[in-house]
């Protein structure tokens, strides 16, 4: 077992690093999405310009 980590460090290390930040990206997105915000584009969604306002206001 440890003969493997050893041989395999390097890529435990980057898959690590990898499923941290894609876990960080997603907890982002739950959270703006819980703010009220558009996650799908980056115009905010905030003002009534906004041609997805509509759509997230209902």
């Amino acid at each position: 077992m440890i003969r493997f980590l050893q041989e395999n460090f390097g890529t435990l290390l980057v898959g690590t690093v990898l499923l941290v930040i894609v876990i960080a990206i997603i907890a982002n997105m739950v959270k703006t999405k819980r703010a009220g915000k558009c996650i799908g584009c980056s115009c905010g969604c905030g003002s009534a310009d906004c041609p997805h306002h509509k759509q997230h206001s209902s």
